[in-house]
């Protein structure tokens, strides 16, 4: 199924994509990879999700902060592409949670993000991955996640 179709599917619709807040692009593509800068957690008002997953916001609250942010990689993937079907493969996930201290369960909290893509995607958005807790995050945002995708010509 066509990944546009997929989230229409869904009931989801994807945000403005976000804009850099700093002199840097949100994707750079090499060759046929594309590579997303950082995203963080956009309610639909436009306000990010923050606090600490394991203090503030507990696991599902941080889950659902990755799926958010996973929605703005997705309006960025969109934006840069003309279409979500442009794109092969979801090849890496990098999942950073802002996280309080003792907070181990990092894995479960990205997972809302590998989820969505697999969701949107099928076989096609299956990815390596990486997640790891940090101390602190910009802005105090919950999560933030980077991506790299394998696209077509």
């Amino acid at each position: 199924m066509d990944p546009d179709a997929k989230l229409a599917e869904l009931g989801l619709e994807l945000p403005a994509a976000p804009r850099p807040l700093a002199n840097y692009v949100p994707a750079a593509r090499a060759g046929d990879l594309l590579f997303l800068a950082g995203h963080g957690p956009m309610r639909g008002d436009g306000t990010p999700v923050t606090g600490k997953v394991g203090g503030a916001l507990d696991v599902e609250q941080g889950k659902e902060a990755a799926r958010l942010t996973t929605l703005g990689l997705l309006s960025t993937l969109r934006t840069e592409l003309g279409a979500l079907d442009h794109v092969a493969q979801i090849v890496k996930v990098v999942g950073m949670v802002n996280c309080a201290p003792g907070f181990t369960d990092i894995p479960t909290v990205i997972n809302g993000c590998s989820d969505l893509l697999v969701e949107v995607f099928g076989e096609r958005g299956k990815h390596a991955r990486s997640a790891v807790g940090m101390a602190e995050l910009p802005f105090d945002i919950a999560v933030e996640i980077e991506l790299v995708a394998r696209v077509r010509a």
